[in-house]
């Protein structure tokens, strides 16, 4: 009981010590209106205080006298303020030019400021720079080798008497490859193996009374040839195993046949292809890219010829695909293969520079095949095979 009495007695003259001080720190706050009574309040404060008082006042007495129309406070204008207020109590009462909260502000700016550059990491001196040559090979490495981590090439290039750390491989591996899985892709798959994947697939469209055509085409990958192509109403099973017959005469096929999960390829046409040797791929469900080049093959045939004619019946739409079949093999450069053409030779596609350009319509003048005519007494050009 003794100690809590005694304990709320030590509360009271603490608090009424404080609220006395700041009392008495109003009451000789300096008055700019009365320079009497601001000399006679002086005489009650320490030397010190009035010295750091004085050096506060004259600071904002210089940035005053800058011949400008409001004064630009410096950096070092600023630090100067915010040490000198440190020292001195009543910094507030001799702000003139700026406002307390002004410069309570450049003090945490300064104080991140300090403590920005203290836990700055100091610069420690690293592994030599490889060379240009030694980081072109590894970009070389990684570009030509897609199955190879940093660790598989670190050893190739010690192999080679490069020393190289792991960590160092990999930066340079991210610059010229993104992250993939390092078994082999659908992609890749379709790189190594275009010349012998042939693709099928159907394109419907109709006839001048809005009744449906089916056109069923096989294309050859790694030349982009339409090997194939057959016109019905009504496309069964038996009719498409019986176009892979025709497209695969005396069992000469391809090893891989891709296709989609239409309905259309039933049980018949499954057979005949494994009869003739050929694997049949079939595409994952809403997957176009897995068919990607058979796929752009039939938006071909939309864009540069269906949809300039109106289709009579089956035989008139066979006979415009015939034209544009001879069109696409035998004249259409293709960006797929460097802008090539899939049924001339690389010799037979450069035409020499000299004698008359002719141009030969296709479908009946949709497209124009562009050649050139020997001169008199000239070589002749090769024929297209």
């Amino acid at each position: 009981m003794i100690l809590n009495l005694l304990s709320l007695i030590l509360r009271r003259l603490k608090a009424l010590r404080r609220n006395i001080k700041q009392r008495l720190r109003r009451w000789t706050k300096p008055d700019n209106q009365s320079l009497a009574l601001n000399a006679i309040l002086d005489l009650t404060r320490s030397k010190s205080e009035l010295v750091l008082e004085n050096a506060l006042l004259r600071q904002q007495l210089i940035v005053l006298q800058r011949h400008a129309k409001r004064p630009t406070i410096s950096w070092r204008d600023r630090a100067l303020f915010v040490f000198i207020a440190s020292k001195l109590p009543t910094w507030k009462t001799a702000l003139m030019i700026v406002q307390p909260d002004t410069l309570l502000r450049w003090h945490r700016d300064l104080f991140r400021w300090v403590w920005r550059r203290k836990s700055a990491r100091k610069a420690k001196k690293g592994r030599e720079p490889l060379s240009e040559d030694t980081v072109a090979l590894i970009k070389t490495m990684a570009k030509g080798n897609r199955t190879w981590g940093a660790e598989r090439i670190r050893g190739e290039l010690l192999k080679l008497g490069i020393k190289v750390a792991k960590s160092t491989i990999q930066r340079y591996i991210n610059q010229v490859r993104s992250p993939v899985p390092t078994k082999q892709t659908w992609a890749t798959f379709l790189r190594n193996h275009a010349k012998d994947i042939w693709a099928v697939d159907f394109l419907q469209t109709y006839d001048l009374f809005f009744r449906a055509i089916f056109v069923f085409v096989i294309i050859e990958l790694g030349s982009r040839r339409l090997l194939h192509f057959g016109v019905t109403r009504s496309p069964s099973d038996a009719w498409v195993a019986q176009q892979l017959r025709e497209a695969t005469p005396f069992g000469q096929g391809p090893r891989f046949l891709i296709r989609d999960n239409d309905n259309k390829f039933g049980l018949a046409f499954d057979q005949v292809a494994k009869g003739t040797g050929i694997e049949v791929l079939t595409t994952p469900y809403q997957a176009p890219k897995a068919n990607a080049i058979c796929e752009r093959f039939l938006g071909s045939v939309r864009r540069e010829c269906l949809d300039f004619f109106l289709i009579l019946n089956e035989r008139h739409l066979h006979k415009i695909m015939k034209q544009y079949q001879a069109y696409f093999n035998e004249a259409r450069p293709h960006q797929g293969i460097n802008q090539r053409i899939p049924c001339r030779s690389g010799a037979a596609q450069l035409q020499q520079n000299t004698g008359t350009i002719i141009a030969h319509p296709v479908l009946g003048g949709l497209h124009h095949d562009y050649r050139r005519q020997p001169a008199a007494g000239g070589p002749s050009l090769p024929r297209a095979a």
